[in-house]
C-alpha cells in the first residue's frame, strides 16, 4: 500500500495532464451510469484519482464521497471542483478499509479503472457490497489484464521493474464476474468495449 501510494502521488502532477484514450467510450460509461443515478442519492466513488468523473456525476446525485490513496491525486481534484463550483462532493484520503464508512450507506458505488490496480480485489468487493444499501448499484471500469495483448502482459513487469507501471492484478471477465456473483451480487449490465476491458453495473439484492 504504501508503494503504491508513493507511486500515485508521483504520477499525479502528469495523471492530471493526460487526455482520455476513448472519448467515445468515455462518455457512453458516464450515460450508461446516470441512468441509475436519482436527485437523491448519496454515491462512494474510491480510487476517485483527479475528481474528473465526480465532478460531471455530482449535478445528478445529492451527495458524492470520493476516496483515493494518493494525497496528490486529491489536492488536484479538490482545486478542480472548487473551479468547477461543485459544493456535493467530499474528498478523503484513504482505502474502502481504512475509512470511517457506515454499513449500508451509499446508493450507488463506484470503482472506475481501479479494481485491476488492487492486490485485495476480493476483499474489497466485499466490502462494496456491505457499503451498498439493499437495492445499491456497484458500478465498475476494469481492465481485463489477462486478457489484453500478450505483448502488453511482458511489457508490464518490465515497467514495473523500473517504476513506470504500478501493481496490476490478473484476472480475466469470468474470473471477475465470479468474484461480484460470489459477494452477493446481480448482473444487470455487462459491456466490453474491447476484449481487455469490462464495464458492469451490479445490483445487491433488496
Amino acid at each position: 500500500m504504501k508503494d503504491s501510494k508513493a507511486f500515485w502521488d508521483k504520477t499525479a502532477p502528469r495523471y492530471a495532464k493526460s487526455k482520455i484514450r476513448d472519448e467515445k467510450t468515455y462518455q457512453k460509461k458516464l450515460a450508461l451510469t446516470q441512468e441509475y443515478f436519482r436527485p437523491d442519492w448519496s454515491v462512494l466513488e474510491f480510487g476517485c484519482g483527479t475528481g474528473s468523473t465526480a465532478i460531471i456525476h455530482a449535478p445528478h446525485v445529492k451527495h458524492i464521497i470520493a476516496t483515493d490513496i494518493s494525497d496528490k491525486m486529491l489536492d488536484i481534484a479538490s482545486r478542480k471542483t472548487r473551479a468547477a463550483g461543485i459544493e456535493n462532493i467530499s474528498f478523503h484520503q484513504g482505502t474502502l478499509d481504512s475509512l470511517d464508512l457506515a454499513a449500508e450507506s451509499f446508493d450507488a458505488i463506484l470503482g472506475l479503472n481501479v479494481l485491476h490496480l488492487l492486490e485485495d480485489v476480493d476483499i474489497t468487493i466485499t466490502r462494496v457490497h456491505e457499503l451498498l444499501k439493499p437495492g445499491g448499484v456497484f458500478v465498475s471500469s476494469t481492465a481485463l489484464i489477462d486478457e489484453i495483448a500478450l505483448y502488453w502482459r511482458w511489457l508490464i513487469p518490465v515497467m514495473q521493474f523500473v517504476n513506470l507501471a504500478p501493481y496490476v492484478n490478473r484476472f480475466t471477465r469470468q474470473g471477475f464476474v465470479s468474484k461480484l456473483v460470489d459477494a452477493g451480487f446481480n448482473l444487470e449490465l455487462e459491456w466490453q468495449p474491447g476484449k481487455g476491458s469490462i464495464f458492469i453495473v451490479a445490483r445487491k439484492c433488496a
